[in-house]
């Protein structure tokens, strides 16, 4: 098993810098089935792999994919994933895929031995990348001695928490000078009009940067990162009304409203299930 990077360059070429891990024959008969109206899947192969992207396909390893340049679109259960240089995606073995390529995007996959990794996720599942991570993803691009299925590196793209949102970080000086505040302190109730006065731009500004760079408004993303870091607090045995002042959400039905919305359940609830108690 190795990494692989395929780049897709202005003038229409392709380039591979390191092969792409042949499939192994093991077979499926164990692995999570595909639903009977998806296309039929065939075992990856690089010779499927256009300019374009990848046709339906699947792995008998998982694999996590990184774009620290461009974008691509991952379609897997019927559902489309977007990931950039901020949200990657865990593709478990067994599950059929395609995936279409942006131009110029860069793509970087790691691929871990099914039988020999556990795995936290049974469907495809987007996770934020940290700086640590991506530092790491990038150095194994480079390295001609980095080793496949390595326990570490897997124990290192698997730590997201399994409930995390997807959050896409800003790239602009000043939006992203904001995401990494929050990210430092959720509980900062500043204003994007407050954020804005202390960068010496507009609220105008930082507000299209945002949504132009994350997808989403600046309250949205800042509830995201709010919510995501409830998610380890809960899972502490925190009480939700202490969880909700320590994220930054003026009241505690404020916080449940907007964890139900997310997550389908309210933070009492999902606590009660991660802890096995009382909330």
């Amino acid at each position: 098993m190795t990494t692989m990077t395929a780049h897709t360059a202005a003038d229409g070429t392709r380039r591979q810098t390191t092969p792409h891990r042949r499939p192994r024959p093991r077979a499926l008969a164990n692995r999570r089935p595909e639903p009977a109206a998806a296309m039929p899947a065939v075992l990856a192969d690089d010779s499927l792999i256009t300019t374009g992207g990848h046709p339906p396909h699947v792995h008998d390893f998982h694999q996590f994919l990184y774009v620290p340049l461009g974008t691509i679109t991952v379609s897997a259960l019927g559902q489309d994933h977007e990931l950039t240089a901020s949200v990657a995606l865990w593709i478990p073995a067994g599950i059929v895929h395609s995936a279409r390529f942006g131009p110029d995007a860069l793509v970087v996959s790691e691929s871990f031995d099914a039988a020999l990794f556990d795995l936290p996720y049974a469907e495809p599942t987007p996770v934020n990348v940290t700086d640590s991570q991506r530092a790491l993803l990038l150095g194994r691009m480079r390295s001609s001695t980095a080793e496949p299925d390595d326990p570490k590196a897997f124990a290192a793209l698997a730590d997201a928490h399994p409930d995390s949102l997807p959050l896409p970080q800003p790239v602009s000086p000043a939006a992203l000078a904001v995401a990494r505040g929050l990210a430092r302190d959720p509980s900062d109730g500043r204003t994007a009009t407050q954020w804005a006065a202390g960068l010496y731009t507009s609220s105008t500004s930082l507000r299209r940067a945002f949504r132009a760079e994350t997808g989403m408004a600046f309250s949205e993303w800042r509830t995201r990162l709010r919510l995501n870091h409830a998610l380890y607090l809960l899972d502490q045995g925190q009480l939700v009304g202490l969880v909700a002042a320590q994220v930054g959400f003026v009241s505690t039905n404020g916080f449940i409203l907007a964890f139900r919305r997310y997550f389908g359940r309210t933070p009492g609830s999902y606590a009660q299930q991660q802890t096995g108690g009382t909330t």
